[in-house]
This record gives structure tokens, C-alpha cells and sequence, in this order.
């Protein structure tokens, strides 16, 4: 049965697409609840022409935006924040952040969803970042961070330690040997 999807549907498809699913499950669960509408070809035809306008409208807003996305593609923006010896963050580094930066060094408005940042940054490095403007426009940036006070992640002190700590036992071993054969 072919219906048209008049909400996002997860696992099925998106607002205004046309899907062909089982009959029981349109009846019973999609139409009921409002989610689609069969696909009468009035209906066919309306969703064509929304498509139609909706593409042209993306294609006219990517023209206008490529000069954003070529000044965002490649820039790297440098963050500081308390880490500790490990190199995580004690807090993070979030899209928010990001967005606030681009804006402040572009001086255009960047809103925080068009930062594609899932879960945040929470240690220390660099990172890329895609930025969704519109479309197919999807300049990646390098998000670098750093730890507070510019001193570098202390993981050496850790490994000096564990050769020093493996020597020691190889000695006591050659006392013990030593006690038994006297």
C-alpha cells in the first residue's frame, strides 16, 4: 500500500516522502495516528510539487552560502580548558562553544545545530568538525584543544616510573636467592 508520510516516521522515512508499506500497518497504525495519508495521485501530485519547490529553495540557499562555507572550510579554532594529567577534560567542550567562536570570527551568525558535534569534546587534541549549512554545503573545521595554563599532558612521568618499578623487583628476587644459598 502506498501512502505519503505527513511526520517524520523513524525507521521509515521523512515528512512528505511517499512509502510503500504493509496494509495492516497503514490502517491500523500510521493513518489512525496521523503520521500518513494514503497516496491518492491529488495527493502524488501536491508532494511532487512541494519536492519540486523545496529543492529549488536548498539549490538558491547553497549559492548564497558558498562563500560562508569556503571561509569556514579548513579553519581551525583553538580552545583551552582544565584537564587533568590524562588529558580529559573536566568539563567539554560542546557545539555551543564552536558555534560561539565561528560566529565571533566571522561575524555572521552560526547556530549551535548546524554544528554536527554529537557528543562534545571531553579531552585533550584536535578534532574535525563538520558544520551543516544547507544542503550539500558541509565544510569541515579542525577544533583544537589545549590544556589550561599552555603545559603539555604529562604522560611520560607515568612510563619512567613503571621502568623503575620493574627493576626493583628483578633485585629483590636476586637477594631472596642469595639468602636460600647461604
Amino acid at each position: 500500500m502506498k501512502i505519503i508520510l505527513t511526520q517524520d516516521v523513524e525507521k521509515l522515512g521523512d515528512a512528505g516522502t511517499m512509502q510503500e508499506v504493509k496494509p495492516g500497518y497503514a490502517r491500523n497504525y500510521l493513518i489512525p495516528k496521523g503520521l500518513a495519508q494514503l497516496a491518492t495521485p491529488g495527493l502524488v501530485k501536491q508532494m511532487q510539487v512541494r519536492q519540486a519547490a523545496e529543492q529549488r529553495r536548498i539549490a538558491k540557499q547553497e549559492i548564497e552560502m558558498q562563500s560562508l562555507a569556503d571561509r569556514i572550510s579548513g579553519m581551525r579554532l583553538e580552545f583551552t580548558a582544565r584537564a587533568g594529567e590524562s588529558g580529559r577534560l573536566f568539563g567539554s567542550v560542546t557545539s555551543a562553544d564552536i558555534a560561539d567562536k565561528l560566529t565571533a570570527e566571522l561575524g555572521q551568525e552560526i547556530d549551535r545545530r548546524k554544528v554536527d558535534l554529537p557528543h562534545g569534546i571531553h579531552e585533550v587534541g584536535e578534532f574535525p568538525v563538520t558544520i551543516r549549512l544547507v544542503g550539500r554545503l558541509n565544510p569541515q573545521i579542525t577544533a583544537v584543544v589545549a590544556p589550561e595554563g599552555g603545559a603539555p599532558v604529562a604522560e611520560e612521568a607515568p612510563a619512567e616510573a613503571a621502568t623503575d618499578e620493574s627493576s626493583e623487583p628483578v633485585a629483590e628476587a636476586e637477594e631472596a636467592e642469595a639468602d636460600t644459598g647461604a
